[in-house]
């Protein structure tokens, strides 16, 4: 377990890959595990590496509170990828004289051998991270459809909506809702993939009917 060398490209490399999916260090708050691997950190990581960068930004922002933060903070060692031997050397006390230091040493250069293992383990963390199945976000979205007036036909408003197609869209239960003067709208629910449907995009479809829908309104927005 252990990250290696914090300092180093990778190390914080080794760091953005964990976070990737987590946004602490141990559990669902932040805690003394992220002040301990915070401390390990000379200073913010580059851009490119926006899972760290984004961790690092927001645990900066607790720092003069992080000493009531939960948790017991042990050594940096003891917080990484399981798979993934520490090379801090705060660890375990009893390696043995021969241990290759796979993530750096005290030694200025440090050796081919090492550097080999050490890019072998990364390698293979790296691999079995990216077989992990991603998550799709989806919302689960309440629409509110006007008519014109009350002699609007509302069943052909009704169809004229889930006539929209398009891939991550899913459409849902539907009913008239009165809205006043023997007027009524149509609440329709739907379940969309965030990264390819959008509300601007249901607005923009449906108002397209512009003989049946005078607007369209977001009713409720929840992530699923």
């Amino acid at each position: 377990m252990g990250f290696g060398d914090l300092k180093s490209p990778s190390g914080l490399q080794l760091l953005n890959s964990f976070l990737s999916d987590k946004s602490y260090i141990e559990g669902y708050v932040p805690s003394q595990a992220d002040v301990a691997v915070f401390e390990g950190v000379s200073s913010s990581p580059p851009p490119e590496l926006y899972h760290a960068l984004r961790w690092y930004n927001h645990i900066k922002s607790y720092e003069k509170q992080k000493a009531s933060l939960p948790g017991v903070k042990k050594a940096l060692g003891k917080y990484g990828p399981a798979d993934v031997e520490d090379s801090t050397g705060t660890g375990g006390d009893n390696r043995d004289d021969d241990d290759i230091d796979l993530f750096g040493s005290d030694e200025d250069e440090e050796s081919e051998e090492a550097k080999r293992l050490r890019e072998e383990r990364l390698a293979q963390y790296e691999s079995k991270k990216a077989k992990k199945p991603a998550l799709v976000a989806k919302s689960s979205i309440l629409l509110d459809v006007k008519p014109w007036d009350d002699e609007t036909d509302m069943a052909k408003l009704e169809e004229c909506v889930r006539s929209i197609q398009a891939d991550g869209l899913v459409w849902g239960s539907s009913k008239l809702v009165p809205v006043g003067y023997g007027i009524k709208k149509l609440q329709i629910q739907c379940v969309v993939e965030d990264d390819k449907v959008g509300t601007d995009m249901l607005e923009e479809k449906i108002t397209a009917f512009e003989d049946h829908v005078q607007s369209m309104d977001v009713a409720a927005f929840n992530k699923i």
